[in-house]
């Protein structure tokens, strides 16, 4: 009976545990690592193909994105989840293989010019596809037995829709214990979720520490907090930018706007709301469909009473990429909800390039920014950032939305662990950065009286007998190569980012040429002549 650490070990993302029981193997998790990659990660000690089933706790990429790659490699059981989660991690993970294969083919085509090989992409839309077929939904407080030997039951974590607590009763020979895996627990009495379930007496909890440093603010007015911005920004008539993850957040929004509006908050009250985002335009779509179970009283209330939450009178939905340049063409004040959540992916890289110089105008950080993304240098203070290979000076307002976080913080943590009275034997800390980790372990240990360790990725425990088999020292990833091989490096990024702004432009000139469609003569003269010099210019150049 072993519990292997893979993922998510001293880091924030890449979540993915392994449980061995009755020479079977059950994986928690298998999530992609985003941002700054800090430690190395283990292998898996076995292959894809011996793995006999996963859970899954939620569906955010760093929980659910590798579970394509899980089955490209040979995976072939079941995957087990909430309906909510299944639904919401077949549109996330789709998404995420376009991201894949977009990134494969544009790096293929610099290597091709190279003469180097081809780069493949991590997986692709068939892998999903695959992969969605394996899905086993089931309710929460739903007993299953994914493989022998383990019975299992979720809770609310109170995270993202259809996010769980993953609670294990493990049988093997002689032996019973039992093991509670959080996922991602959620923050308490935000909108549409529930709280996270209470804790249960467990031999053993595996919990994340994301905010484990840290507290949010107390007793903060979400709904006052976004009112007063939107006010602020619209009197100078600048757009309110919300960087948004897709899932959970954006709907978070959408549900605060809806009330600021009925409560007549805002001054200003012609302005557009756009959720500039397909994954999230489907991922709210799925809110609506999945709300039994799901959503808190106050949300029910509403929806016994005919009204939707998350629907609104000046609401665009943006899914095409005609529709997500339009919006910069709009001169009103505006909000807009757009991904990645933080800044680093997705076309809220678009909006930032044309509202971050702007004096009049506010990007609003709404949930935890990791370490080496655009979010985190924009959150620290940055005066300037480069953004699709353009240096962007910061003139807009930057704020940090208070306690808007999906996670739970410090003292969430503490009052989770003790809504059990008694302890567990060990507590193992995941899922939170390197100093947190360390830090969060050591007060536990010293204030609460805790028995806790935060392993790195590699280790290994013996549930039956409560200890160590392997405790792994950390492996950094190595960054520095010799001063030559680094300023080519540097060469080689500042000439891709280059080219790619060059791409940018190219499609703007394109879509510029189909607004002469019905030009005059005379001026579709003028138009082509320069359009012919500018090629012959640059083709006589090769």
């Amino acid at each position: 009976m072993k519990l292997y650490f893979i993922g998510a070990d001293h880091e924030v993302t890449g979540s993915c545990h392994l449980l061995e029981v009755n020479r079977k193997y059950l994986m928690l998790d298998c999530g992609m690592e985003q941002g700054r990659d800090v430690f190395e990660n283990s292998p898996l000690p076995v292959p894809a193909s011996k793995i006999d089933a996963v859970i899954l706790s939620h569906a955010h990429i760093d929980h659910s994105g590798m579970l394509p790659k899980l089955v490209h490699d040979g995976f072939a059981g079941k995957i087990w989840t909430t309906k909510a989660t299944a639904d919401l991690s077949d549109v996330m993970l789709r998404d995420s293989a376009h991201i894949q294969e977009s990134d494969a083919e544009w790096k293929s085509r610099k290597a091709k010019r190279a003469g180097q090989p081809e780069v493949l992409p991590a997986y692709t839309v068939e892998d999903v596809e695959n992969t969605v077929k394996l899905f086993e939904p089931v309710s929460y407080d739903e007993t299953f037995e994914p493989i022998e030997g383990v019975k299992v039951h979720f809770e609310d974590a109170g995270h993202i829709l259809g996010s769980a607590i993953c609670c294990l009763n493990i049988h093997e020979g002689n032996a019973d214990r039992t093991l509670c895996f959080t996922g991602d627990l959620g923050n308490i009495d935000m909108p549409i979720l529930q709280d996270p379930s209470d804790r249960k007496n467990t031999d053993y909890v595996m919990m994340e520490c994301t905010y484990g440093d840290r507290c949010h603010e107390e007793q903060v007015d979400h709904v006052q907090q976004l009112a007063d911005l939107m006010n602020q920004t619209f009197a100078k008539g600048g757009n309110l930018i919300i960087p948004c993850f897709a899932v959970g957040r954006t709907q978070e929004m959408l549900y605060f706007i809806r009330e600021i509006l009925e409560k007549n908050l805002v001054k200003y009250r012609n302005f557009t709301v756009y959720v500039d985002s397909p994954l999230a335009v489907e991922a709210t779509r799925i809110f609506t469909d999945n709300t039994f179970g799901y959503y808190d009283a106050e949300a029910m209330k509403l929806i016994k009473e005919g009204n939707n939450p998350l629907s609104l009178p000046n609401l665009k939905l943006s899914v095409s990429a005609e529709d997500s340049k339009a919006i910069n063409d709009d001169t009103t004040p505006c909000v807009i909800l757009s991904a990645s959540g933080m800044c680093d992916a997705g076309r809220i890289r678009h909006h930032l390039k044309h509202n971050l110089w702007k004096n009049n105008c506010t990007v609003a950080l709404a949930g935890y920014q990791a370490e080496g993304t655009l979010g985190r240098r924009l959150q620290d203070g940055a005066k300037d950032v480069t953004i699709l290979g353009e240096k962007i000076h910061v003139a807009a307002r930057i704020v940090q939305l208070q306690d808007v976080s999906a996670h739970a913080d410090q003292k969430g943590l503490i009052h989770w662990l003790e809504t059990c009275e008694e302890k567990p034997k060990k507590l193992f800390l995941v899922h939170g950065e390197d100093s947190v980790c360390s830090s969060f372990r050591d007060m536990l240990k010293a204030e609460h009286g805790y028995r806790v360790d935060a392993p790195y990725s590699g280790s290994v425990y013996d549930l039956v007998n409560d200890a160590w088999i392997l405790e792994k020292e950390p492996v950094e990833v190595i960054r520095k190569k010799s001063e030559q091989q680094s300023a080519q490096s540097s060469a080689n990024y500042e000439r891709d980012n280059l080219y790619l702004q060059l791409v940018e432009e190219g499609k703007r000139l394109g879509q510029l040429i189909t607004t002469y469609r019905k030009a005059g003569k005379d001026e579709l003269k003028h138009f082509l002549k320069d359009v012919q010099k500018l090629i012959e210019r640059w083709d006589s150049s090769q």
